[in-house]
């Protein structure tokens, strides 16, 4: 995964603050805590096949804007991440907007089944849902 030529790692994951929140157009409610955010940002990682980004970077004063495309066995995403930061520099809260909704809704399922049997799998869409 590049950007503008360049490996492509999201500095804010490694700088969450210990209560941040996630939340996303693929799942109900939203996350807290550094550990569940990490898991999911890194578990949908896992099932992208590759990150084609638009732009990566500063987005007002406590922001940062990622924009970027993938795909997951097969099926394209879009894909918009926006992360606020708080006075002390850490990530507060992460919005990540995946599209179209048909794409948005096979990440759902293949989340859920990633993480079937955990807290965090009852966030996503399931087989049956």
């Amino acid at each position: 995964m590049t950007y503008m030529g360049r490996p492509y790692y999201p500095a804010w994951l490694d700088n969450l603050a210990d209560d941040v929140t996630g939340e996303g157009a693929a799942w109900d409610g939203a996350f807290q805590g550094a550990e569940t955010v990490r898991s999911v940002v890194v578990g949908a990682r896992e099932l992208y096949e590759h990150q084609d980004f638009h732009y990566a970077g500063p987005c007002g004063e406590y922001g940062f804007l990622e924009d970027y495309t993938t795909e997951v066995r097969g099926v394209h995403l879009s894909v918009v991440v926006t992360v606020t930061f708080n006075e002390a520099g850490q990530a507060q809260h992460l919005v990540v907007n995946h599209r179209p909704r048909s794409a948005l809704l096979f990440l759902s399922r293949l989340m859920g089944e990633k993480f079937a049997g955990t807290p965090i799998a009852d966030h996503f869409l399931t087989s049956e849902s």
